[in-house]
């Protein structure tokens, strides 16, 4: 790959100069960016082809949006308040509910074609902690796939968007006040060649941290890259330590875990024991429809004292499993089990971050010329606990948000020339990226930044961490760490427990704490040092 033309990574228009518009990702924040761009040109950066590394497309629950006959934004944004626990900004959570039935219409407008019912209206299903029905959804639990299949068709047939996949970036480079471009390189094989993509403007939607985690539901893409570059450009980010933990992921032992979709409960699936015991009554009043962490919290618990954790669809769901929900009917069946008859095993696994990026309500970062959105940005419209399917709907409708405030900004594009660089440092760093070093980061916060944290166990994080700095150059694994540690220094600053971040050391929820945490790379370091003082050497292992 080292010795291969540049030309021959790209595509095959024109390589003269790039648009000055430079979208990091191919998932559904950057696709649909993109083509509310149009027809500005923009070049689009994606590890993977074109929405098959971002998470959109593993989606299985669908969209909300209030569309239904009794149902209303300022309802939906009720909901999304108290799923919140406390740290929901209001304002820009009211805009996204406001906005979502027009976003639907632009995505039937691009081609996804949501599931309807016999009347021809748009279909709608429940999900935990929505008082109405208000999920749309695609052929049953396919949504994400459907959704992204006919994005990327669309931008695949649209001449203003240049889409370069295979390409990782590592760094943004900055001038003055403002960025000034991505530093990339060729996602497979040991390329001593970074190029340099100079940008007007940057919109940053790589995606989630799933995969510094050893039990997630997200593709391997989602790795935290995207939050680090931000960080080390110098953004400020925000809410960090408020990570979701899917209550049902499908407990087979796959990386990443395959997902039984929370509509599933929606139609009355419920959670039993070993015993055959249905256990959510004894954490909370709405038993399966429970905020998430909460009903993640209730299946560690059952599964850390050994009485097993299964969802029972027989009943509720029975004989129509296969057309209802085939992606999770087809996983069950590669694993042997028939949730017809079977009971199905599950565990909470590592599936969102409520934290990222900061942004305003155009996506406008700390820094200029950077935006974000999709699950890099932090937006404030999750609060501590994302609302089931609110993550699809803020994707779209901020990614709008965007491209109109980057057409409002600058409404005459503007070229500059790739830069092909071989820097001295590049050189010398070993292929990919240190495998030994990310798969001691995946254990470490899997075992002490789960479901349930302790501030000892999150100061052993960042001593590790600190270890694993010294042993390593490599860039992508070097953003790894940066990641994790800004997940786990505002976990261990955060003393008490809401949402996504449990403290058994502060188990309860202070109400002083009932606001967004912002934090920078200089301060998360601060609270690392400080954090790592207190914890014995000797008990420090890396």
């Amino acid at each position: 790959m080292a010795n291969r033309e540049f030309h021959d990574l790209a595509t095959p228009r024109s390589l003269g100069g790039i648009d000055d518009v430079v979208i990091i990702g191919g998932g559904l924040a950057g696709i649909f960016c993109a083509l509310s761009l149009a027809p500005r040109p923009v070049t689009v950066l994606t590890a993977a082809p074109l929405g098959g590394g971002g998470s959109s497309w593993w989606a299985q629950g669908g969209m909300a949006a209030a569309i239904a006959d009794g149902d209303s934004p300022e309802k939906h944004l009720a909901d999304t308040i108290a799923a919140g626990a406390g740290t929901v900004d209001v304002a820009i959570a009211r805009l996204m509910t406001r906005e979502a039935e027009a976003r639907i219409r632009d995505l039937i407008a691009f081609g996804v074609p949501f599931d309807r019912d016999p009347a021809g209206k748009l279909a709608v299903g429940r999900e935990a902690a929505h008082s109405e029905r208000r999920i749309v959804h695609v052929k049953g639990d396919r949504a994400g796939r459907e959704i992204m299949a006919a994005l990327v068709e669309r931008a695949s047939a649209t001449p203003s968007i240049r889409i370069l996949p295979g390409w990782v970036g590592e760094s943004l480079t900055r001038d003055g006040r403002s960025i000034r471009g991505v530093v990339a390189r060729p996602s497979e094989g040991r390329a001593l060649t970074t190029v340099e993509f100079p940008a007007h403007a940057v919109v940053l939607a790589s995606g989630g941290i799933g995969h510094l985690y050893r039990v997630t539901t997200n593709p391997p893409q989602a790795n935290g890259q995207g939050l680090a570059m931000a960080a080390r450009a110098g953004a400020i980010l925000s809410d960090t330590e408020f990570v979701q933990f899917h209550p049902t992921a499908i407990d087979i032992g796959r990386d990443p875990a395959p997902l039984a979709t929370e509509a599933l409960r929606g139609e009355g699936a419920i959670l039993v024991n070993r015993d055959g015991r249905r256990f959510m009554a004894d954490y909370h009043r709405d038993l399966e429809l429970a905020p998430r962490d909460v009903v993640a919290r209730a299946i560690h618990a059952e599964l850390a004292a050994g009485r097993g954790a299964f969802l029972d669809a027989r009943t509720a769901v029975g004989a129509a499993f296969p057309q209802k929900f085939p992606t999770v009917w087809e996983t069950c069946a590669s694993a042997g089990i028939d949730p017809t008859r079977d009971l199905v095993p599950v565990a909470p696994a590592q599936h969102y971050h409520m934290g990222g990026v900061l942004t305003d309500a155009n996506g406008r970062t700390s820094i200029d010329g950077l935006w974000a959105c999709g699950e890099v940005a932090s937006t404030g419209v999750h609060g501590a606990n994302r609302l089931a399917s609110n993550s699809l709907l803020e994707a779209v409708v901020f990614a709008a948000r965007i491209a109109e405030d980057i057409q409002g900004l600058m409404p005459s594009p503007k070229v500059a020339r790739w830069s092909v660089r071989r820097g001295e440092d590049e050189a010398e760093l070993p292929g990919g990226t240190d495998d030994d070093v990310v798969d001691i980061v995946r254990r470490t916060m899997t075992e002490q930044v789960g479901v349930i944290r302790t501030g000892e166990g999150l100061a052993r994080a960042l001593a590790v961490f600190d270890a694993l700095e010294r042993r390593t150059r490599d860039t992508a694994t070097l953003n790894t760490l940066t990641a994790a540690r800004l997940v786990v220094a505002a976990a261990w600053a955060r003393r008490e427990s809401r949402g996504g971040h449990w403290r058994s050391d502060f188990p309860e929820t202070d109400p002083a704490r009932a606001k967004r945490t912002h934090l920078t790379l200089a301060a998360a370091r601060r609270l690392s040092a400080e954090a790592v003082a207190s914890v014995a050497p000797e008990t420090v292992t890396a």
